[in-house]
């Protein structure tokens, strides 16, 4: 299915300057965010508890935040609606382990007088714990870009990995920015959402780049910028398709899937975005500018195939036993 039919390829990398400067921009923004505003660590890095309470009606916040602070421990303590307005999460630094008492019970005591509740959770992570689940998360984010650069490099060429892998740290840059813009809170689903990012904008980029090297192998081009153009072209509908379909699953996540998934659901919208672009504006581009040479590629493909002929011929005449 063809969404767009072009009679000539796209002029795709006459406007690789300009967006390569809003790319820039982009992740120069995003680490500037990150190094400076910081991360809003959840409760699975930065330990503490939270404490999920249902009301049979409206859940009187402003009373509800006065009560608990009255005791010392949770002054810092943060209540927002989870879902509905009869539903509320109190989150806090606080542990069961630091009071020396059940948090669920401390918080029943507390939380009398402002109407008639139930506990539904009291979940708890430690300090040392939270900090040990943030440094793996970083390290698997870390071996996964290292694993696709190892990858990219066997099945194509050092260029296309390197490129690869610079659009890969485009795109998570730019959708962590985001987290930090609009102060989503970052725990273990927000690290599968850019986990899941590097996979998505990786089978973007990969099946660009293999439109590319049938391009070069296959085109009667000889300038890199327009056999990208040619590629491109062809494999836009397609890449249209995926992102579209995708960006809408995503989009009903987070519209109607509801607090839980809320982080999940909002990086993973981001990525998709920012991962459908790279793949043609970020990815592409950077090929040319690594100087990759479609003549020396041409002629490293034509002996290849020429040896693979000559082991053939090898095999054919060994199994007629003339050698």
């Amino acid at each position: 299915m063809e969404v767009f039919k072009y009679n000539k390829p796209l002029e795709l990398m006459k406007q690789s300057r300009r967006f390569g400067i809003l790319s820039i921009v982009l992740v120069v923004l995003s680490l500037g965010l990150i190094f400076t505003k910081g991360f809003n660590y959840g409760l699975d890095f930065a330990g503490g508890t939270l404490v999920q309470v249902h009301y049979d009606k409206k859940a009187p916040i402003d009373k509800i935040r006065k009560a608990i602070t009255q005791d010392k421990n949770y002054e810092n303590a943060s209540v927002t609606y989870f879902g509905n307005e009869n539903e509320i999460i109190i989150r806090t630094k606080t542990s069961s382990k630091s009071l020396g008492k059940d948090m669920g019970d401390t918080m029943r005591e507390l939380l009398k007088g402002t109407g008639n509740f139930e506990i539904r959770r009291v979940d708890m992570v430690g300090a040392k714990v939270g900090s040990e689940l943030r440094e793996k998360g970083m390290m698997s984010l870390f071996l996964a870009i290292l694993g696709i650069l190892i990858y990219v490099s066997f099945r194509f060429e050092w260029r296309f990995a390197i490129a690869s892998v610079l659009a890969l740290v485009h795109d998570v840059t730019i959708a962590m920015g985001a987290v930090v813009l609009f102060n989503v809170e970052v725990n273990l689903d927000t690290l599968a959402a850019l986990l899941t990012i590097l996979g998505y904008s990786l089978n973007d980029t990969i099946i660009v780049f293999d439109r590319i090297r049938e391009g070069i192998q296959n085109s009667k081009e000889s300038a890199l910028d327009r056999i990208i153009n040619e590629s491109v072209t062809q494999t836009l509908s397609r890449t249209t398709l995926t992102s579209l379909t995708t960006f809408f699953v995503v989009l009903t996540l987070f519209l109607f899937g509801g607090e839980i998934i809320r982080g999940f659901s909002f990086t993973l919208l981001v990525g998709v975005v920012v991962g459908t672009y790279s793949s043609i504006f970020v990815a592409s581009p950077i090929l040319i500018w690594l100087g990759f040479s479609v003549k020396e590629f041409r002629e490293k493909e034509a002996e290849k195939r020429k040896r693979e002929k000559e082991k053939e011929k090898m095999r054919a005449m060994y199994e007629n036993g003339t050698i």
